[in-house]
């Protein structure tokens, strides 16, 4: 066979997914080289010519005439009655040009030939999976969920890569089943046994904040910048926006005309809560905007132990905490400050304060109910026993001792 076709011959290698042509005719070129060596020693006289159009092979060997008998490496040289059966016009010192087949190398060394093609080709693709998603880390992409298992989700992309997101990944009220589409952020990539593993997040800030980048124009275009994203999945998020024209609303921009522009992220999040607000340098009316939308009556700063005493009133108390206590939780991760939410008594009110209990609760109790902003009997009593042992580290019966006894004190 003078001309052998290698896409007639190797049928595996007609789509070469994710590979340039020019790399694969290397890897082409290098494999038949080594065919070569291993059966003529060296590959120093041999030209491997691959044709990107057509995948046409021709291998041309160049060996030196000599005098009979005077041939020391018949790798190298051939003596001048062989060459001249071949053509008669050669003299000695000449060059004798031969054109070596696929066949003469036999079916062994083809076989084993492909077998390191397939290897070499597995290899560079997923070198190149590895290298085209290292560079795409924190970037959104859409897949198709193929297989839903326990601890994860496996997630083709348009290409047939396989992408996993974790269940820590997931948003608590996420549910996939084969076949549904999923929009998700590009966590990290990693080497796994030769493999590429690359691992994508719904819970990641990231995600939330290149869904506002797709959302708002202004945000994308630089206009306005995410200072800060906290999240808690599913449940609430806080945005902080700056904005860098005067005439720009921040806030506004990202909720859009009646919501519009909130609406989408919202709905992608499974209903999460996003408070967006303005960014400032000032940390008193940055906490201030952090604990919307509760309304602090006074606030207390300590700049040194970074820790921030909120004075509201009692309506507004829970509010500040937020259900499950992730309002609070949140707005000190924002700002940095650990936030300590105190009830401002009401005039009219008669409350008595938590601290004068403490003849028959205990200190540690007492604390762990003002951590949460409960300071006195009224506020502790105007939540059930269920909210109570959800938003304190305390036992469903210590609760319903501490309400006996506070109850006790209105009777």
């Amino acid at each position: 066979m003078s001309s052998i076709n290698l896409i007639d011959s190797f049928q595996e290698f007609k789509d070469f997914k994710n590979i340039d042509r020019p790399t694969v005719i290397s890897v082409l070129e290098e494999v038949f080289r080594s065919m070569i060596r291993k059966k003529y020693g060296t590959d120093e006289n041999c030209d491997v010519i691959v044709n990107p159009d057509n995948g046409d092979l021709e291998i041309w060997r160049t060996r030196t005439v000599m005098e009979d008998g005077f041939s020391e490496d018949d790798d190298l040289e051939i003596e001048l009655a062989e060459a001249k059966q071949t053509d008669a016009d050669l003299e000695v010192g000449d060059d004798f040009i031969e054109q070596i087949t696929l066949e003469s190398f036999g079916r062994r060394a083809i076989l084993a030939a492909r077998q390191t093609l397939v290897s070499k080709i597995l290899e560079l693709e997923k070198d190149e999976i590895f290298r085209k998603y290292k560079d795409r880390v924190g970037e959104i992409v859409t897949g198709e969920v193929y297989q839903v298992w326990k601890k994860e989700t496996l997630v083709l992309d348009d290409e047939g890569n396989e992408l996993l997101l974790p269940k820590t990944e997931q948003i608590p009220a996420d549910y996939f089943k084969k076949g549904d589409a999923v929009r998700a952020v590009i966590l990290k990539v990693d080497m796994m046994n030769s493999n590429p593993k690359i691992i994508i997040s719904r819970t990641a800030p990231e995600f939330l904040q290149r869904l506002f980048e797709m959302e708002v124009p202004e945000i994308f275009d630089g206009l306005i910048t995410i200072k800060k994203i906290v999240r808690e999945p599913g449940e609430r998020a806080k945005v902080a926006v700056e904005s860098y024209d005067d005439r720009i609303d921040p806030v506004g921009a990202c909720v859009g005309m009646k919501g519009s522009r909130i609406h989408g992220i919202v709905r992608e999040l499974k209903n999460e809560n996003i408070d967006v607000i303005n960014f400032t340098n000032n940390s008193s009316l940055y906490i201030q905007r952090a604990l919307s939308p509760a309304k602090i009556t006074s606030i207390k700063l300590d700049d040194v132990t970074k820790r921030a005493a909120v004075y509201l009133k009692p309506d507004q108390v829970s509010l500040a905490i937020g259900r499950g206590g992730h309002n609070i939780k949140l707005a000190g991760k924002l700002t940095g400050y650990e936030i300590d939410v105190y009830r401002e008594a009401d005039e009219n009110d008669e409350d008595v304060d938590i601290e004068e209990f403490a003849d028959e609760i205990e200190g540690w109790i007492i604390d762990e109910l003002k951590r949460i902003g409960l300071d006195t009997a009224k506020s502790v009593l105007a939540l059930s026993a269920n909210e109570l042992v959800k938003r304190t580290d305390l036992e469903e019966n210590t609760v319903k001792e501490v309400l006996d006894i506070l109850r006790a004190e209105f009777e």
